[in-house]
């Protein structure tokens, strides 16, 4: 097993601890400038699904953006080597001193998400002699088809501009001269693996193109956000995901003006499969239909099963000695009932030390840690040829 040998090294290290895979994360940026770069497409990385600076300085020499969703991830971008002009700071709340430091470092763009921010935005502009460059955040009232807290483009969510606010939109734009609107910014979710929602957001998206096109609106770019799914249940059979059916979708589908630029903003489907929270077995403790395997990681360390009821593969990198296989729950060892990796699943019989990988936790796991239980948070270590 190859995750085996790549922890080889790392067996004795004390648990849990986080486990990057630095070829798989080059292999996989380099799919997908592969895949986009023939087509001119600018793709910007989303720190909020991973803010390692490890990472980030490895996605950033690839030449990729920035996606921020605080003043923090900008000034970490910039940090880690991402350039000022090709970071687009979104965000449903931002607050006065993340629009300055937005402002002050001269950023691709503000995605802005709701009239009074707008009028916030220039406000600020103008206290500092500055324009800034904007992006209407819009609701395309698209489903995702994917968990509800991580949809984000539906009309009840809480995320961009609804269609019947658009022509309030322009018209208060023309007073405010500090703001520059340079591009229309759609994002409806993550984690989606039906290609067809995709499509759907390309016809939506050229349906609202139009009526500011009859406006006399041609934005410089659009900003189609990101939400590219993964393989959870197995990943071994794609670790990769296929970026070149995502790209083509919107180059065979998206009606895009001359020299308007198309951007994306990729997070997940870029770093979700080179990392693993390595994990010991503390207890095996006798259930009513299975048995409990209580692991020194928990919700602290990776959070998205407890919110999200997600799914992630759980693979023993202990050499068995034996082929037999039981049933059990993976459950943390945190002071909530919520606190479990996994119902039911078969595994090599565990015994007390062993060790298990929590697969694709490179998104959304350690940059959602946190202190719980004053809890310590716990290393990082890397592989690489």
């Amino acid at each position: 097993m190859e995750l085996l040998t790549k922890m080889s090294h790392y067996m004795d290290r004390e648990t849990p601890f986080y486990h990057y895979d630095l070829d798989l994360l080059s292999r996989t940026l380099d799919a997908m400038l592969s895949a986009s770069s023939g087509y001119g497409f600018h793709v910007h990385y989303a720190l909020k699904a991973n803010s390692n600076r490890e990472i980030l300085e490895r996605i950033s020499a690839k030449g990729l953006g920035a996606d921020c969703v605080s003043g923090n991830e900008i000034t970490r971008a910039i940090e880690t080597g991402f350039k000022k002009e090709d970071i687009a700071f979104a965000g449903v709340g931002k607050t006065d001193v993340e629009i300055k430091t937005g402002i002050e470092n001269d950023i691709f763009s503000f995605n802005a998400e709701s009239m009074q921010e707008l009028e916030v935005i220039n406000e600020i502009a103008r206290a500092m002699g500055k324009k800034a460059p904007i992006a209407l955040r819009i609701n395309p009232n698209v489903n995702a088809k994917t968990h509800q807290y991580i949809t984000t483009g539906l009309e009840e969510n809480k995320f961009g501009i609804n269609s019947w606010e658009f022509e309030t939109v322009l018209e208060k734009l023309e007073n405010l001269k500090n703001l520059e609107l340079k591009g229309l910014h759609f994002h409806i979710g993550s984690q989606i693996t039906d290609m067809s929602v995709f499509k759907g957001l390309c016809i939506r998206i050229n349906e609202i193109q139009k009526w500011f096109v009859e406006h006399r609106i041609i934005a410089e770019h659009i900003n189609v956000g990101g939400g590219l799914g993964v393989n959870y249940d197995h990943p071994d059979e794609k670790l990769i995901p296929d970026f070149d059916e995502f790209f083509k979708i919107f180059h065979d589908h998206l009606e895009l003006y001359p020299n308007q630029e198309l951007h994306f903003e990729l997070g997940r489907a870029l770093v979700a499969q080179c990392g693993n929270l390595i994990t010991r077995v503390l207890y095996i403790k006798n259930g009513v239909n299975v048995d409990f395997a209580i692991v020194d990681a928990g919700m602290t360390e990776l959070i998205r099963p407890a919110l999200y009821e997600s799914i992630h593969r759980i693979d023993k990198i202990s050499v068995t000695e034996n082929s037999v296989e039981k049933k059990y729950d993976v459950v943390g060892p945190i002071c909530e009932s919520s606190d479990c990796f996994a119902k039911s699943i078969i595994l090599p019989e565990l015994k007390r030390g062993d060790l298990l990988a929590i697969r694709s936790a490179g998104a959304y796991g350690e940059v959602m840690s946190s202190g719980y239980n004053l809890r310590s948070k716990v290393k990082t270590y890397y592989s690489e040829r």
